[in-house]
């Protein structure tokens, strides 16, 4: 589904919070695309804003098929129970000044990783709000923006690389 307007995308947002199980199923094909037909090795997931969290979900959707998630200033979860179940190994990129995503949830979310034992990398850029990376967006900052997108090439290199002998 493409989106023409700003109530474009609120709407199809909605439509995915109250009905979750359409994007659930998407996720899943793609995934079992990768793995089946592309025969990709290991495999990740990555998403902005919206999509951040939806990496998240991804991740704790599909637990055994995901190496990586990457999640840019995406909603997170603080919740133990949900979070038991994440293998993959997660890196979050978050703005200091994100009104939207707190500072405070940020730091609840990872205190829970760490307890959980999961493996995790959290930045958080200081001096920039939600959609640094994001050039449409009017908090768009490009050097904060690659550097972040640095470090997510970095990150998904080193869990998703396989080495030929």
């Amino acid at each position: 589904r493409t989106s023409e307007s700003l109530d474009d995308v609120r709407s199809a947002m909605i439509e995915v919070v109250e009905n979750p199980e359409f994007a659930n199923e998407n996720i899943r094909q793609a995934l079992d695309f990768l793995i089946q037909t592309a025969q990709a090795p290991r495999t990740g997931v990555l998403g902005l804003d919206f999509g951040g969290g939806w990496s998240l979900n991804s991740a704790i959707l599909l637990p055994d098929e995901l190496d990586a998630v990457v999640i840019f200033y995406g909603t997170v979860s603080e919740n133990e129970v949900r979070l038991a179940g994440l293998n993959a190994a997660v890196l979050g990129l978050f703005a200091e000044n994100d009104r939207s995503i707190p500072l405070t949830t940020v730091r609840s979310f990872e205190q829970v990783l760490q307890k959980l034992g999961k493996t995790y990398e959290i930045e958080i850029y200081p001096d920039v709000e939600h959609s640094f990376a994001n050039p449409s967006s009017p908090n768009y900052n490009a050097q904060v923006a690659e550097q972040a997108w640095s470090r997510t090439f970095e990150f998904l290199n080193r869990y998703l690389s396989v080495s030929v002998d």
